[in-house]
């Protein structure tokens, strides 16, 4: 029997992207007058973003090319990698660390810094996504993400968010803050959608799998119910398919068996309540299905690499894991 399910997701990646919710870490407003060149540290397990309102930048991850970033255009670092911006190629770098900046609240600061040259004004954030779902997305993602103001069909619309971004910025009101934040939340959001939607790269692997009609309906299932005694027959009665159709499908398309994948996606959604709930092993091998704790603990290890107690006395966190997820899907 199929679901009857009536308000399942038409698309299970649009869905995905709903999930999206950024924990901000931090936000500056950076006042820069050229020549200007800042390193920025990596931050593991964080995505950084870069607005430019007014002037230029020149952003450079790694060995990659430097990419220039114009105004009304933005750029993710999606895996918290350090990196640079400056205001030309043989512009001088100093460490954001180095610098005094004013601090407007716990969270966002203001930066000036510069020769005194052409200006440049800047938003940026390092966040992170606490939803599992959206943490293993932002692993999937390239090494820099450059959304054009071009590359939006509603550019009006994306140049005036960013615009009163910008407004928000000049001058921090009461809840001002709040306000940039929640903008953070959807330029972030459509710079992954600009991607998915234009480089042929988001149609491999895990997001391909995603956009599949059945597979990403399978997906959805599974991140949606993950509790549920699922099985390889009872996944393929909820699309309508032979099991044995579905089971090849899934592996061709995900790059594991589903079973596997239901394993490892059950193993993040434990290590992630193990470490913010405090939930106890007893306690998710009840969950989960396991018979004994004994046994969920050894599929905890096998997928995550220590036991979960190791992990309720500060064992590794959910970014680790994601590393670990990343490697192994390679090896697929």
């Amino acid at each position: 029997m199929t679901s009857t399910d009536t308000w399942a997701p038409t698309d299970p990646l649009g869905e995905a992207l709903h999930l999206l919710r950024m924990n901000g870490a931090y936000y500056c407003r950076s006042e820069l007058s050229a020549p200007w060149g800042l390193m920025l540290p990596p931050m593991r397990g964080h995505l950084w973003f870069h607005v430019v309102t007014s002037g230029n930048a020149l952003l450079q991850t790694g060995d990659a090319a430097p990419v220039a970033i114009r105004p009304g255009e933005l750029a993710l670092v999606p895996h918290g990698e350090g990196h640079s911006l400056r205001s030309a190629p043989d512009a001088s770098l100093v460490g954001v660390t180095e610098l005094t900046l004013e601090a407007v609240s716990d969270r966002y600061e203001i930066l000036r810094h510069g020769g005194g040259g052409a200006p440049t004004t800047m938003i940026c954030g390092a966040v992170r996504f606490d939803q599992p779902v959206a943490r293993h997305l932002m692993t999937v993602l390239p090494q820099t993400i450059h959304v054009r103001a071009t590359s939006f069909p509603q550019q009006d619309w994306m140049h005036s968010t960013l615009m009163f971004m910008a407004n928000e910025a000049k001058e921090l009101r009461p809840g001002g803050e709040e306000v940039i934040t929640r903008l953070g939340d959807i330029i972030v959001i459509q710079a992954i959608r600009s991607w998915i939607e234009t480089d042929p790269a988001a149609r491999n692997g895990w997001l391909g799998a995603f956009q599949d009609p059945q597979i990403g309906r399978a997906l959805y299932l599974i991140h949606r119910d993950p509790n549920r005694r699922w099985t390889v027959a009872a996944l393929a009665a909820e699309l309508a398919i032979s099991r044995s159709a579905f089971a090849a499908r899934f592996t061709r398309l995900a790059g594991e068996p589903v079973m596997q994948y239901l394993t490892r996606w059950r193993m993040y959604l434990a290590l992630d309540a193990l470490q913010r709930d405090r939930t106890t092993a007893a306690e998710l091998a009840a969950r989960f299905g396991y018979q004994s704790e004994a046994a969920f603990a050894r599929a905890f290890k096998r997928v995550i690499g220590v036991p979960p107690g190791s992990v309720r006395r500060g064992g590794p966190d959910a970014s680790e894991f994601d590393d670990r997820w990343i490697d192994s899907r390679a090896s697929t």
